[in-house]
């Protein structure tokens, strides 16, 4: 979230909420003076009832209890001892992308495990660091952890707006879209730097236009990976139609696969052939479709990526708003190998599985030279 959202009173008031109610809920700063602010809110919430002595408040320890032994306090992340062996209803990390990662993990998880306890992370991000892969993790799952971002322009309150709009004029273009709109942005490492300016369409396409003409980059699913197609228009080189699946037979994919190719007439389909790719083409090959394979090599994989690396910089290609690609393409990571070159990849833990399916579908528009080998 931008900054000035209000997120730390929303924490607060759900935090005192289920304390209450008998809940135990921590509070977690990344150090002492970061709680002043919840505390001084927290007093103030609770002074009626402390005064009919319907709740113990204990300012030194920043601690208040309920009659029905609902508790809720403040810790500190920098003391990482402080929640060891404590259990939690409800943790709520307040600045959670400046608390280490192993506090997260290490210390405030297992916190939560008597009693199947809930955690909400509230933040301005500070790149794209463990954080902001728990945000990803909120949106490709949906079910279980769920993630919300929004800019501090879209705050209701008249003087953020306008504190906004100074803010612009005023800071870094980085430091402008971290605090103010929300963004994870990492300069360090980042592959794709124009991704939202090339959002050229809300959503997706449901079915192929007339006279269009379209081609497909696919990346096959191993393991635990998603197997992913991306229908581009050759002409507009814009992304239409994505489609995400995992954990299917070999048969289902394939069927999968010429559907689309026969929904969207497509011209060609281009597929990675490493490992199960191959099998999968030679079957596809036998459906008479027309199946153009992709070996990925450290020596092929950086032509492919620097590739569509460009058509973002340029502007020369169109994606719709899809939170899971767009994820995938702000994460994605370059390093520099001690040869020189360039390996690129997903951070730890994440899929890049979008991203190659993209690059696969741009490289079917391109020849090697990056001249558009279709279209207008």
């Amino acid at each position: 979230m931008g900054r000035r959202w209000g997120k730390t009173v929303l924490g607060g008031a759900l935090s005192l909420a289920t304390a209450s109610q008998g809940g135990h809920v921590a509070w977690i700063v990344p150090n002492y003076k970061n709680g002043r602010s919840l505390w001084r809110w927290s007093e103030n919430t609770v002074a009626p009832l402390k005064k009919s002595k319907r709740v113990s408040v204990n300012k030194s320890e920043r601690f208040i209890e309920f009659p029905n032994g609902g508790t809720f306090g403040i810790y500190t992340a920098d003391n990482e001892d402080s929640v060891r062996g404590e259990s939690f209803h409800l943790v709520v990390l307040d600045e959670a992308a400046r608390i280490s990662e192993t506090a997260w993990t290490d210390a405030i998880q297992p916190t939560l495990a008597d009693y199947d306890g809930d955690a909400i992370l509230i933040s301005t991000p500070r790149g794209r660091n463990w954080f902001w892969k728990e945000y990803q993790s909120g949106i490709s799952d949906g079910i279980y952890q769920h993630s919300w971002t929004a800019p501090s322009s879209a705050n209701p309150n008249i003087k953020i707006k306008e504190a906004e709009k100074r803010a612009k004029t005023k800071v870094t273009e980085l430091t402008y879209r971290q605090e103010w709109l929300g963004e994870f942005v990492d300069a360090e490492g980042m592959v794709f730097r124009r991704v939202q300016e090339d959002v050229k369409i809300p959503e997706p396409l449901t079915e192929p236009q007339a006279g269009r003409q379209y081609i497909a980059g696919v990346d096959v699913a191993a393991s635990i990976d998603y197997t992913v197609i991306s229908v581009m228009d050759v002409a507009s080189k814009q992304l239409v139609y994505l489609d995400r699946f995992n954990r299917v037979d070999y048969n289902v994919l394939e069927d999968r696969l010429q559907a689309i190719y026969n929904k969207w007439h497509l011209d060609m389909m281009k597929i990675e052939a490493n490992s199960i790719g191959q099998p999968v083409i030679d079957h596809l090959f036998n459906r008479n479709m027309n199946i153009i394979p992709f070996m990925t090599t450290s020596a092929t994989k950086q032509p492919l990526i620097t590739n569509l690396q460009s058509a973002f910089e340029h502007g020369e290609i169109g994606i719709y708003n899809d939170p899971i690609l767009i994820g995938e393409l702000l994460s994605f990571e370059s390093k520099r190998n001690a040869s020189g070159s360039f390996s690129y990849s997903a951070p730890d833990g994440m899929h890049d599985d979008c991203v190659m399916s993209l690059a696969l579908a741009w490289d079917c528009v391109r020849d090697d030279n990056g001249v558009i080998l279709f279209g207008a």
